[in-house]
């Protein structure tokens, strides 16, 4: 198993996240809430990519949501053992050989599953998710499995194309946002053009919304770059809201 140069290359958001860890169901959760009131019975979780939910751009990510209306949870469904960027510098590692072998569906779905659980003793009954490249893989899975109201998915990874699409049609009620890119190896061009196919002729709310960024790295600017606006904030943290109120507007 591979992921291209541009998954795992990470550039630190500017920013002091707001929200807090705590334990949801046995399992840490970065939490960020709406000031405010907010629906209690609703919540959007935010299914990191490899770097896990105590790299900055993915709490500062949350934050935003949270700003923007959601009450957000973050699962450490990698088990505290996110990538950081130390383990690039080393020569003799592999993350092939040395990540992946101990985070697949048998290690990282277990505490996806106690934090769902633990919301619902929570309260909340309705919840909405952002998958973001390894993330991208349990979106899919939730909205299979109707456990979710409506999926974004975000430079997807690990995705079979277009079985899992053809199976989400089938049986999952979801909307379907999809950012992606020109050039992705993990969810490259033919993928794109047989999933606008499916998604074009069917007869579904589902939405399929392709990037016009160029290049891998877009999964970057939507999650790890580090181009900042006029305003301060980042232009791929403030980019992603819309993709996320479209497809999950639905949980206000």
């Amino acid at each position: 198993m591979s992921f291209c140069k541009d998954c795992i290359v990470a550039v630190t958001h500017e920013g002091t996240p707001t929200g807090k860890i705590e334990q949801i169901g046995g399992v840490e959760t970065y939490v960020a809430l709406p000031e405010g009131d907010y629906p209690k019975d609703k919540a959007l979780l935010l299914l990191t990519d490899v770097f896990g939910i105590k790299f900055p751009n993915n709490q500062l990510l949350a934050d935003d949501f949270a700003r923007n209306g959601f009450a957000v949870y973050i699962p450490d469904y990698l088990n505290g053992d996110a990538i950081i960027d130390s383990m690039f510098g080393n020569p003799n590692w592999d993350i092939g050989r040395d990540w992946f072998p101990t985070h697949t569906a048998e290690q990282t779905r277990p505490p996806l599953d106690k934090v769902i659980a633990g919301l619902k003793e929570r309260g909340v009954t309705t919840l909405g998710v952002a998958g973001y490249c390894f993330g991208g893989r349990y979106a899919v899975d939730l909205a299979l499995e109707n456990a979710v109201k409506a999926i974004v998915i975000s430079h997807p990874s690990l995705l079979q194309v277009p079985a899992d699409f053809e199976k989400l049609l089938a049986t999952s009620s979801a909307p379907l946002l999809i950012n992606s890119c020109e050039k992705d190896d993990m969810f490259p061009p033919s993928a794109q053009a047989t999933t606008d196919e499916l998604l074009g002729a069917a007869s579904t709310t589902s939405v399929n919304a392709r990037s016009s960024g160029t290049g891998c790295a877009e999964h970057r600017l939507t999650e790890r770059s580090g181009t900042q606006g006029s305003s301060g904030q980042s232009q791929e943290r403030s980019g992603a809201l819309p993709s996320v109120r479209c497809s999950l507007g639905s949980l206000k």
